[in-house]
């Protein structure tokens, strides 16, 4: 059994832009573990009723070559944590779940005659993976492309995305690493795992706006703990509201916006604790990036709350049909610049220093 405490970050690229990974200084003078890219099946088990999925938790079973992995998955804290995972692997002999050695895993819990009946394959991933060992000052990090599709019966949808994991060392070279890969190649920090997008595809989910979550603070939490807790949830709603701002829905960018501000309450709160000039400096980004986002809220609120209704009483007058006009072609103006303001390379940076604001060290 191999346990370890998984650091890792998630960054989505689009297909387009593969060419333009693979030319990266920043692999160029990386070390491949392979020569040729693996090819990974990975099976996902739960029961009818997705109960594993309910306690935060994720079964699969990966073949690698002839080489068969079981790893069970933990998210911390039961909530928004998007880059630390507790992982539990262990080398099987067939394509089922060995439960026999899961009994050491976050899966102990579950472990009743019930689970053991009911699991049954789920969903797939299959991917192209190439990976590349990165030294960044004194320590190691493991930097994989994947590149493949998840299926859930006849449903499937394309995946590809970069995951950057400290091996060994300091998180912060694990971010600055990633600052680099993100201003060599657009890509975007991303918050679902595999499992979370084979959930996804599995139940159908419709995509909707995600809301500010409460914060569970264990009574024995010291001061740098539930910091670290208040800033994973807000940035878990500032990353996942992130694709659907960019799609144009207005609710995902009201959110962003309450989750900058949630970030910027929380920094202030904790102030006498982050003293350093960063965190100084990263409250202001966020402060700035609220204002870009402003704009296209307010107009968006204003054509709903006060237009709307003059619309619906009065008919389509001329003159009110004219101001409706100018005001939604504000709007949009707006939000196309909130869009140019998310898909920033400063947005970007910030996104990933935000990360580092829920490192452990």
């Amino acid at each position: 059994m191999s346990r370890s405490r998984e650091i890792e970050l998630k960054l989505e690229v689009p297909m387009r832009n593969l060419p333009r990974l693979a030319a990266s200084p920043l692999l160029k003078g990386a070390t491949t573990l392979e020569r040729k890219p693996a090819d990974l099946v990975s099976t996902y088990f739960d029961t009818n009723k997705l109960k594993l999925r309910q306690h935060g938790l994720s079964l699969r079973v990966r073949r690698i070559g002839s080489r068969l992995v079981q790893t069970v998955k933990q998210e911390h804290n039961g909530n928004a944590a998007l880059f630390t995972r507790g992982e539990w692997e262990h080398d099987i002999r067939t394509n089922l779940p060995d439960l026999d050695a899961a009994r050491d895993t976050g899966l102990a819990p579950l472990l009743k005659k019930k689970l053991r009946r009911n699991l049954k394959p789920v969903f797939e991933t299959r991917v192209r993976r190439k990976v590349f060992r990165i030294q960044s000052g004194n320590s190691e990090i493991e930097l994989s492309i994947d590149k493949g599709k998840v299926e859930a019966g006849r449903k499937s949808s394309p995946l590809c995305e970069v995951e950057v994991e400290l091996k060994e060392g300091q998180a912060t070279e694990l971010f600055k690493l990633a600052k680099t890969l993100a201003r060599e190649v657009p890509v975007q920090l991303a918050f679902k795992s595999k499992a979370d997008r084979g959930y996804a595809l599995l139940t159908a989910e419709k995509a909707e706006a995600v809301k500010a979550a409460p914060v569970a603070l264990p009574p024995d939490a010291d001061a740098q703990s539930a910091f670290r807790m208040i800033a994973r949830t807000c940035l878990h709603q500032l990353v996942a509201n992130q694709s659907m701002m960019l799609a144009g829905d207005p609710e995902a960018l009201h959110q962003m916006r309450v989750a900058l501000r949630r970030l910027r309450a929380a920094i202030s709160l904790f102030s006498s604790m982050l003293t350093d000039p960063q965190t100084e400096a990263l409250k202001g980004e966020f402060k700035r990036i609220t204002r870009e986002l402003g704009p296209a809220r307010e107009l968006e609120v204003f054509l709903k709350r006060v237009v709307k209704p003059v619309v619906d009483r009065q008919g389509n007058e001329s003159g009110i049909a004219l101001v409706s006009r100018e005001l939604r072609q504000r709007r949009e103006s707006a939000l196309a610049s909130a869009r140019a303001a998310v898909e920033s390379q400063r947005f970007r940076d910030l996104a990933l220093d935000a990360v580092a604001l829920d490192r452990d060290g």
